[in-house]
């Protein structure tokens, strides 16, 4: 006990996260500095629930009476080993929480918990909760404006802090495959472009779009336009949130694809993941 008296209430608080992190008792009594509750407390719309679940990741949705920092661990056992939090460049507490899991195996059964810490120390806790990722799909569409496909981007408005586009927030975060990751613009709000290079000439029938936010009510696209390369101006299409992709039929060839935001809230806007799907023409 000794060894928790000679720390102040912010490094109990953070020391219980990195010994709940590991997979150790939530019940556990850690002096009276720190409390420990049930997250069943501060639920508002039901208990966390997985949504968005592919073969390799997602998404947790919760939401909470007050803020909170807040992560999932999770893992194929109660010993977990693995931690997604919230996702916001400008961290700290929320009430809106929708941190990402990845890394995930196909057909394969998960647990996970979630935790957050209030701002007066108090750590809410769930009880342990399992998903199962489905099988992967053997005949899953192609992303043409993926990395993967060898799409590339050749024009963007702008990049947070000026970082590159294979940097953390550059471009290619958009068109990388992973819901982990994201292109921010350095506030460049409803100016905001990027300008996908299709490997080759294609006919699209679909694209899918899924804008990323803040939790300051910034950096959501609500509306937006595509362009192809013959200027072809496709849209505008309308982004209901920030939660998920939405998907867009169209009828088009084309070699690229420029999005320009439309209508936003402002701020660092930018994607979370950008597809388009079709099939590669001569």
């Amino acid at each position: 006990m000794q060894f928790w008296k000679s720390m102040d209430k912010t490094g109990v608080v953070l020391f219980a996260l990195m010994f709940i992190a590991a997979g150790c008792s939530a019940a556990v009594q850690i002096d009276t500095a720190l409390e420990v509750r049930p997250l069943e407390e501060v639920y508002v719309n039901g208990p966390p629930q997985m949504t968005e679940i592919t073969a390799t990741d997602a998404v947790l949705q919760f939401d909470s009476a007050k803020p909170l920092a807040c992560a999932a661990i999770y893992g194929t056992t109660t010993d977990y080993g693995m931690v997604a939090v919230d996702q916001d460049m400008g961290g700290g507490a929320h009430t809106d929480h929708r941190p990402l899991l990845t890394g995930l195996e196909p057909d394969t059964e998960y647990h996970y918990r979630v935790q957050g810490t209030a701002s007066d120390g108090t750590l809410y806790v769930s009880e342990d909760m399992t998903f199962r990722t489905p099988p992967q799909e053997a005949n899953a569409e192609v992303n043409l404006a993926s990395l993967k496909a060898g799409a590339r981007v050749i024009a963007v408005s702008s990049n947070y802090s000026g970082a590159a586009n294979d940097e953390p927030w550059g471009a290619y975060s958009a068109i990388d495959g992973d819901r982990g990751t994201a292109w921010s613009s350095d506030g460049d709000g409803n100016d905001a472009y990027i300008e996908i290079q299709l490997a080759q000439s294609a006919r699209l029938y679909a694209v899918e779009v899924w804008t990323r936010s803040m939790s300051n009510n910034t950096a959501q696209i609500f509306a937006f336009t595509l362009t192809t390369d013959d200027g072809t101006v496709l849209g505008p299409f309308t982004l209901d949130d920030a939660e998920q992709s939405y998907r867009f039929d169209v009828d088009v060839v084309t070699s690229s694809l420029r999005l320009d935001v439309v209508d936003s809230n402002g701020g660092n806007t930018g994607l979370i993941e950008f597809a388009a799907y079709g099939q590669p023409v001569e």
